[in-house]
């Protein structure tokens, strides 16, 4: 019987730099953040912000678990593949659900949309800790689950923060169509189209070399020895 790391102190889980701690803090961030968009007491502009801020943590968040968590699941875990691939369904819904939202800011449902698509994140939350990362502590001991949560914090760092159709939940083909993606995301949201051309060059250069030392890096971590 798996045990929820919602249940479970931070030394239990492996410490702070743990992936489990890292997961579960940006769980509790996304929750606090919804509540807030709920709650009634930001103006418009408030919400507006909060909003984009939950589109980026979810993304991203999304991005390096199908990347670093998934497959090491997969290949650790009783039945990996089905509990992986329910989640990967949810999250192409959550994608599915914030496209609507960002494509039609004006339709008098967005309100509705995104109170949709908060409730199943936060189904996807609970699946992800009752029922998929207790299996990854069974796993791995403290020090690996530290290096995995190194690979996963570089992965999200430069993961895609914006709905993209098309692009495949699992690897090789969402790192070599997301990854790209990611770097766009990076400059529309910190250097929109007015700087010139040599700086936005440099920045997707940047970027780019960025996303991709930390895809490998996160194939690295997926590829040793279940117990290290």
């Amino acid at each position: 019987m798996t045990v929820s790391i919602s249940r479970r102190g931070a030394a239990a889980l492996g410490g702070g730099g743990s992936v489990l701690m890292r997961q579960r803090r940006d769980h509790a961030r996304l929750d606090a953040m919804m509540n807030r968009w709920s709650d009634g007491g930001a103006t418009d502009d408030e919400r507006d912000a909060l909003w984009r801020d939950i589109v980026q943590l979810v993304f991203s968040h999304a991005f390096a678990e199908e990347t670093v968590l998934w497959p090491v699941l997969r290949r650790v875990a009783p039945h990996g593949e089905e509990l992986t691939g329910r989640v990967e369904a949810e999250h192409q819904a959550i994608n599915d659900l914030i496209a609507r939202v960002e494509k039609s800011p004006d339709d008098p449902r967005r309100a509705e949309w995104i109170q949709e698509a908060f409730a199943l994140i936060r189904q996807d939350i609970r699946d992800e800790e009752d029922e998929l990362l207790p299996r990854l502590r069974a796993a791995f001991g403290d020090r690996r689950l530290r290096s995995i949560g190194a690979a996963w914090e570089a992965v999200r760092a430069t993961a895609p923060t914006r709905p993209h159709p098309g692009v495949p939940r699992r690897p090789p083909g969402n790192a070599l169509r997301g990854v790209p993606l990611s770097v766009f995301d990076g400059l529309r949201e910190r250097a929109p189209g007015a700087g010139p051309a040599a700086r936005r060059a440099s920045l997707l250069a940047c970027g780019a070399a960025a996303a991709a030392g930390a895809v490998v890096l996160a194939v690295r971590t997926a590829r040793r020895p279940a117990r290290t």
